[in-house]
């Protein structure tokens, strides 16, 4: 493509989202990255440069969202959109017999809601260029894993909400892709205590991903391992 390529990552401060923002700025792209902790957005364009464009809030807000539409807007197109920020819920995760429901509703909206919502402002804008939507969903969403009720269902409920959209929108490419366990704070937050340094880096997993965005598949739910060529620690 002659024109820039123009990607939208919400929680692109840390973790995965991190690790695909710098791949993709190293890529020649502009990331608009969103977070909800400024001084490790400020971090990251500090580290990135003016092809990351901080946006700090949460994507549960709103007015967060206007912002993200505005700036998006702004741009003309956008090559790329990845709803990677979720939220896991209380540490150590509790049973659903025990989960405090205020709690749950706010997992949905981050992890359901907030998607689509930033979906819905991103369709027309992926549509001038024939780009790509992709949310990041979870192997917890299939497997039905004691104490992962909350983050599971909720990832369950984005994994059907992506495949209704891909099938409403064919002339796109929609697809939930499940990047595996993964070395991360979310990751380390279900574990308490636990040792985690056996998961892969969020850095080996961007390449899958990246994959997937040049093979461009059929809509539909992926994961690391349908893409994976080697594995890397």
């Amino acid at each position: 493509m002659s024109q820039e390529r123009n990607a939208l990552i919400t929680g692109a401060s840390a973790g995965f989202g991190l690790a695909l923002s710098r791949e993709l700025v190293r890529r020649g792209w502009r990331v608009v990255g969103t977070g909800r902790q400024a001084e490790r957005l400020e971090r990251v364009r500090d580290e990135l440069g003016a092809a990351f464009v901080a946006v700090r809030g949460d994507v549960i807000d709103p007015a967060h969202r206007a912002r993200l539409a505005e700036i998006a807007v702004g741009l003309g197109h956008l090559d790329l959109v990845v709803n990677n920020a979720s939220a896991l819920g209380p540490s150590p995760l509790p049973t659903l017999a025990d989960y405090p429901l205020d709690v749950l509703e706010q997992v949905y909206r981050t992890n359901v809601v907030a998607p689509l919502a930033v979906l819905q402002v991103a369709l027309p804008l992926l549509r001038a260029v024939d780009g790509v939507a992709v949310n990041i969903s979870s192997d917890a969403g299939v497997e039905p894993y004691p104490a992962w009720g909350g983050y599971g269902s909720s990832k369950a409920a984005l994994d059907q909400l992506t495949a209704i959209l891909a099938a409403e929108q064919p002339g796109l490419s929609i697809y939930a892709f499940d990047p595996g366990d993964m070395r991360t704070e979310m990751h380390q937050a279900a574990f308490p205590g636990e040792d985690i340094s056996d998961r892969p880096t969020p850095e080996s997993v961007v390449p899958v991903l990246l994959r997937l965005l040049e093979q461009r598949p059929k809509s539909g739910r992926y994961t690391s391992a349908d893409f994976a060529t080697e594995v890397v620690r």
